[in-house]
């Protein structure tokens, strides 16, 4: 089993961009991530550089329990960004989205409302679930799935780390093995906000590699986005 990967991000509409990306593969065993610094806080950049920057640099390949490995590494990403909010003397946030892959076995966590989309046999089977006040909302029926992106509490968080609360990552252990022909798409809320669960499997199959998926789903959003739209970030991986 191999990994087709490719990463995007940009600045969008904003004056710098505060998301980070990045993976690392070797032979079958991979990590990926994406971070998003939250808006509205100095420094954004540095903690989603942080968090980044923290999960790959604790990828080792060997067995071990996934769940608990990300947990730790989410953990140990949450107080280096407190120790440069000490530094700093501010505070700065970030929301997190990772998957490791161990051979045909899949674990994935976040905090916030950067999200991954876990695509097979022809359909979007799992989504991540947004940290935040409006996808309560959603829950609990008050808006629909598509009123999310223009929720007035869309950017609300429940979670997020960059505190020494509410900051806990939602673990999750696919039960089935991945297989040849599934897909990922991990993205912040500047992607997402501005496509439909159904168009990013769509274009998952439209595709012949990571790199055409994420610009045909780029393509979609250019003919959506305003012009003060966030920063964007896609990293999609197909299981070869």
């Amino acid at each position: 089993m191999t990994f087709d990967v490719y990463g995007f991000s940009n600045k969008g509409g904003r004056d710098y961009n505060e998301d980070a990306v990045g993976f690392s593969v070797d032979r079958d065993s991979g990590i990926f991530v994406v971070a998003d610094g939250l808006g509205g806080h100095s420094y954004g950049e540095l903690a989603s550089e942080c968090v980044k920057d923290t999960i790959l640099r604790g990828w080792k390949c060997e067995a071990c329990n996934r769940s608990e490995w990300l947990q730790s590494r989410i953990t140990e990403a949450n107080n280096n960004i407190l120790s440069i909010q000490a530094e700093k003397n501010t505070v700065i946030k970030s929301t997190v989205v990772t998957l490791a892959i161990d051979g045909n076995m899949a674990v994935w966590a976040h905090s916030g409302d950067s999200r991954l989309y876990y695509i097979h046999d022809g359909w979007i089977n799992i989504v991540t679930e947004d940290h935040s006040v409006a996808y309560k909302k959603y829950k609990a029926g008050e808006i629909t799935r598509d009123e999310l992106p223009y929720d007035e509490d869309q950017s609300s968080l429940l979670r997020a780390l960059g505190g020494k609360e509410r900051f806990e990552p939602e673990i999750f252990a696919c039960k089935k093995p991945i297989e040849a022909g599934d897909g990922f798409l991990l993205c912040s809320d500047g992607a997402w906000e501005y496509l439909r669960d159904g168009e990013i499997a769509i274009d998952m199959y439209k595709a012949e590699n990571s790199k055409q998926w994420v610009e045909l789903l780029l393509l979609r959003m250019m003919d959506r986005i305003t012009i003060d739209n966030d920063n964007l970030t896609l990293l999609a991986v197909m299981i070869r």
